[in-house]
């Protein structure tokens, strides 16, 4: 996986719930796949608000990094929750893909009938950019965000 360093940013289409973090934001989104955890927003709301925002700006680059974020993850929910975080198995990293945008991107900017990125837009996109992107192309993510996203970073 590309862990280039990804900084701890909210994007605007989050503004709506960012200020409280009861949603899940894309940064630790980011971070949790990186660190191939699956963390349900019943544990999200257990954590406390300055957990949540140590997991959004805890480093995830290096393996050993990576680990201490499991750790501190696994931790924090056994603390609120009494629950083991579970693994992702695996994940479809396609927005580390700089050779084509993405299908499902280009499927859901129709769906919303929305212009899919080009390749240059694509290819000029920061890696947490292109993850959100990604991540509100699939289904279980509000979709009304795509849009704003696009907007947000210059795809008209």
């Amino acid at each position: 996986m590309d862990t280039t360093l990804v900084e701890p940013v909210f994007f605007a289409f989050e503004n709506d719930f960012v200020d409280t973090l009861r949603c899940i934001p894309m940064i630790v989104r980011y971070k949790l796949d990186i660190a191939d955890k699956k963390l349900q927003l019943a544990e999200w709301s257990r954590l406390t608000s300055d957990e949540k925002q140590t997991l959004a700006e805890l480093p995830s680059e290096s393996p050993a990094e990576i680990e201490a974020y499991r750790n501190y993850l696994n931790a924090r929910v056994w603390e609120r929750s009494e629950k083991v975080v579970k693994d992702l198995g695996g994940v479809n990293a396609s927005w580390e893909n700089l050779g084509k945008v993405p299908l499902e991107v280009i499927e859901k900017a129709h769906e919303w009938q929305c212009t899919p990125p080009t390749l240059a837009q694509w290819m000029g996109l920061g890696l947490l950019q292109r993850f959100a992107l990604v991540k509100l192309s699939r289904s279980g993510h509000e979709g009304e965000n795509f849009p704003k996203a696009l907007v947000e970073f210059g795809i008209r």
